[in-house]
């Protein structure tokens, strides 16, 4: 039994809880779950993606809340504190609210023991029925299939997007990883796939268990104009919508994931023209493609694979002239680094990097020779990537950019720094 007393305390004691960091299977946590009797009573959504699954929960969750549903939002990882993990009404939750499903977890769970992610999970879910929340938005962790976020009962599950990341869990291609992320969808529930090239796997198997597939170009899309658009599902419409606040044209479709579980649930879940409206316009999520005021230009992207960054460089594009482009870069060691820097290499004029300490973490020295290796001239290595990070704002003018990115934790290092300068 844990007798730790801080939310540091217990995430310490979590870490070492199981054998493995990442156990994919749903026996153990499910059990759990039953032991605690936890099957919540308010409609599930249920987000998986390579990508754009954070971005897609940010907006369920905006624009549920303005319609005045009370929003429990499970997301990870987190950039700066766990608690971000678990959202109420848009905020963190509490210490003590994270704590107290945490000593519920334990008391129930015996001899089993659980990995961080599943910890976290069954405290997310526990803590939005504890706080009776109208609605629970799960992010999927990994793939889909097997995370533990499945072992709940989604009543509309959206699949964002699909392409390579995590290789060695899910699979090499496509279409594996198509049919791992289409676990998450449920026979006679609505089943949302947001790719504009689904896989033939994820369309075999929504049809093999009866789900009720909604396919983006086929079944809803968009239309854009100016400065609005309008979204179309079967015959029914949402005109003049207003873009949404999060940046890069790849969010449109993540809006149309969110719109289109919107629509499934709309019986239960009515969310009227201006509550989508506020929602879309005030939608916040730190880390993607996230510009900061001031100057020089900074921009913050989680982006860690080929996917993400493809879309990053694009995004960039859209921005102002920068005289001088620097990136503040650092990757783990199990993504694809070549690929990253091959889609990104052409938007920097002097690149920053440095290892991230952590057993997973990429060495600076090795992040160099692979950028000399795609004929990049301009690389200096740093200590860190909080040294990286003030290296490049030393060397900034005004007219200038940095762009923080390939990874969750070296946003988190600059993040770190930016609130607590030396």
């Amino acid at each position: 039994m844990n007798t730790k007393k801080t939310l540091d305390d217990w995430l310490r004691w979590q870490e070492g809880l199981h054998v493995t960091a990442i156990d994919m299977g749903l026996a153990r946590v499910s059990s759990v779950r039953d032991a605690m009797a936890l099957r919540p009573a308010c409609p599930v959504i249920m987000v998986a993606g390579t990508n754009g699954k954070g971005s897609t929960c940010a907006m369920l969750s905006c624009m549920l809340r303005a319609a005045g549903f009370k929003v429990g939002t499970y997301t990870s990882p987190h950039i700066t504190r766990y608690n971000e993990r678990i959202a109420i009404d848009l905020k963190p939750a509490s210490d003590e609210r994270i704590i107290a499903s945490f000593e519920a977890i334990d008391a129930a769970r015996g001899d089993t023991t659980l990995t961080y992610f599943e910890f976290g999970t069954l405290a997310a879910v526990h803590s939005f029925v504890a706080e009776k929340v109208d609605v629970i938005i799960l992010e999927v962790g990994l793939g889909g299939r097997l995370d533990a976020v499945n072992i709940f009962e989604p009543d509309v599950s959206v699949v964002v997007s699909v392409d390579l990341d995590h290789q060695t869990i899910l699979g090499d291609n496509r279409e594996d990883i198509g049919f791992e992320k289409a676990g998450i969808y449920r026979a006679g529930k609505p089943a949302i796939c947001v790719d504009a090239e689904p896989p033939a796997r994820l369309i075999d198997h929504a049809a093999a268990i009866g789900a009720d597939l909604k396919l983006y170009g086929r079944d809803f899309g968009f239309t854009r104009m100016d400065n609005q658009w309008s979204f179309r599902i079967g015959d029914r419409h949402r005109h003049a919508l207003p873009i949404p606040a999060l940046r890069g044209g790849y969010q449109m479709l993540n809006a149309c994931g969110a719109l289109a579980a919107l629509d499934a649930l709309r019986e239960r879940l009515p969310v009227g023209a201006g509550a989508v409206k506020q929602g879309l316009v005030e939608v916040e999520w730190p880390g993607r493609f996230q510009v900061l005021p001031g100057r020089p230009a900074v921009v913050l992207d989680v982006g860690h694979n080929p996917h993400a960054v493809k879309a990053m460089a694009a995004a960039l594009k859209q921005l102002p002239y920068a005289e001088n482009r620097y990136a503040v870069f650092s990757m783990l060691a199990d993504k694809d680094m070549t690929g990253v820097i091959e889609l990104a290499k052409d938007e920097f004029d002097h690149w920053l990097v440095a290892g991230l300490d952590m057993p997973r973490g990429q060495n600076g020295e090795a992040i160099a020779a692979a950028l000399a290796q795609a004929g990049v001239a301009s690389v200096k290595t740093y200590g860190s990537v909080a040294q990286a990070w003030s290296a490049a704002l030393s060397q900034a003018g005004d007219n200038d950019r940095i762009v923080v990115f390939g990874s969750f934790h070296t946003v988190a290092e600059v993040e770190t720094a930016r609130r607590h300068p030396v």
